[in-house]
């Protein structure tokens, strides 16, 4: 019994790993290999921008609504499969457009279900990894791991087939990841605390703790979300228009696949490394000084001219984005309550994505065509600077890093009750250490 236990343990766990080296490979495709479909069709850098600011359009509603429906109807696994399902529907079209306006309509559908992919992915895998007693991390590193192993093979096959095999490619992938959803396991919400509180939430009659209102209206959240969003923009501005610079330079799809794979592969030992001394320090200095680190890897896009040097500053990577991720992902969790964990999380990647997102592809869009690209970059890391100021600023501000929030208010909203209600009888607050990821 004990044996296939543990067999059935580590099957989930395993079915999950490889469901997220899949699918973060199809980010390969559409975040970084379709702006050069785009270009092979004949677009313009301001159209490019358009098309890339669409998916953020579309996103800011299908992240909410799929990440309720996936709450709501208590799996994620299903939701997936459906998101999977119309993806490939929306590809097999794509691949087909030829015109401005056909492409654009084709993309609409194709983000309603590309986007809340990603956060339900992680939702899984963060309560995966809470049943077992494992580190998220374990988890969540396949993906980065399947996003550099697609990063590099994509680019060479594309070197080989030409940029207009993009869609392609990503159909095959995709597809993969769909027959992976049905060895997938959701995870059942159940365990004593959680009965109790959901009980006393229903005793008390304060449903509006749990809903999207209660998070939004706190004044540090909106100063932490609005702080991501500055630096998100900065952030999608070079995903955005990454290759299409390179491309700029003269460089190869190899080189193209090099770049995203120093990136990719330069977070792994940043999360494994914050994930197991990361609740050492502050969230806040840590995120300023990722903020800085975005501002200087940007400037150095700005300043060179050479397709290999860009390869180099990608590897930045890891002390920006590596660092911002783990940390922020940590901060967020602490404020979110778990019965509304997969809506916390599509929140988190409206600001990131989608809202970013459709003002970089279209503001960026417009100054790349503009004024070219080292503007361009200073722009973005004008942005950086900014959101580095701002975490610097809150951090002194809450008196050396520590949120007012993560008192007895916060014990309370994690608890799934309001801000200002008592505890329950019986239950007992949130510890107020952070948790490791």
């Amino acid at each position: 019994m004990d044996r296939e236990a543990t067999r059935s343990k580590y099957s989930d766990q395993n079915w999950l790993r490889s469901f997220m080296f899949t699918v973060y490979g199809t980010g390969v495709l559409a975040v970084s290999y379709f702006p050069l479909f785009y270009a092979n069709l004949g677009f313009s850098s301001r159209q490019i921008g358009l098309l890339y600011s669409i998916g953020p359009l579309i996103s800011i509603l299908s992240n909410l609504f799929w990440s309720t429906v996936s709450d709501r109807l208590g799996t994620t696994r299903k939701i997936m499969s459906i998101l999977l399902a119309g993806q490939l529907a929306a590809a097999i079209l794509l691949a087909r457009a030829d015109d401005f306006s056909t492409v654009m309509l084709i993309l609409s559908f194709f983000y309603f279900f590309y986007y809340p992919v990603f956060p339900l992915s992680d939702t899984m895998a963060i309560q995966t990894a809470e049943r077992h007693g494992r580190n998220f991390i374990t988890i969540r590193v396949f993906g980065s791991l399947g996003y550099s192993f697609f990063a590099l093979t994509i680019g060479y096959v594309l070197r080989g087939l030409g940029s207009s095999s993009s869609v392609g490619v990503y159909i095959v992938i995709a597809a993969t990841a769909f027959i992976l959803t049905f060895m997938l396991k959701d995870v059942r919400r159940k365990n004593k605390q959680a009965t109790a509180v959901t009980a006393a939430v229903t005793e008390q009659a304060v449903g509006e703790s749990r809903s999207l209102k209660a998070i939004l209206l706190q004044k540090e959240v909106l100063w932490f979300f609005g702080l991501v969003f500055v630096l998100a923009i900065g952030y999608r501005m070079n995903e955005a228009f990454l290759t299409v610079s390179l491309k700029g330079m003269n460089a190869g799809d190899e080189i193209v696949g090099w770049a995203l794979l120093a990136s990719a592969l330069s977070e792994i030992p940043v999360f494994f490394a914050l994930s197991k001394y990361g609740d050492r320090y502050k969230e806040l200095p840590l995120l300023a000084f990722a903020s800085l680190m975005f501002a200087l890897r940007f400037l150095l896009m700005a300043l060179t001219d050479q397709p290999v040097a860009v390869v180099f500053i990608q590897a930045m990577h890891s002390v920006s984005f590596g660092i911002y991720y783990v940390t922020a992902v940590r901060y967020i969790t602490r404020i979110i309550p778990d019965q509304l964990r997969a809506t916390g999380q599509a929140i988190f990647t409206v600001v990131w994505s989608s809202a970013a997102g459709l003002l970089s592809g279209t503001f960026g869009g417009a100054i790349y065509e503009e004024s070219g690209r080292s503007f361009f970059y200073f722009v973005a890391a004008g942005f950086s600077v900014i959101s580095c100021l701002g975490f610097l600023f809150r951090h002194l501000a809450d008196a050396g890093g520590e949120p007012r929030r993560f008192g007895r208010r916060a014990k309370a909203i994690q608890s799934g009750l309001p801000a200002e209600a008592p505890l329950p009888a019986g239950i007992e607050p949130l510890p107020l250490e952070k948790p490791s990821l």
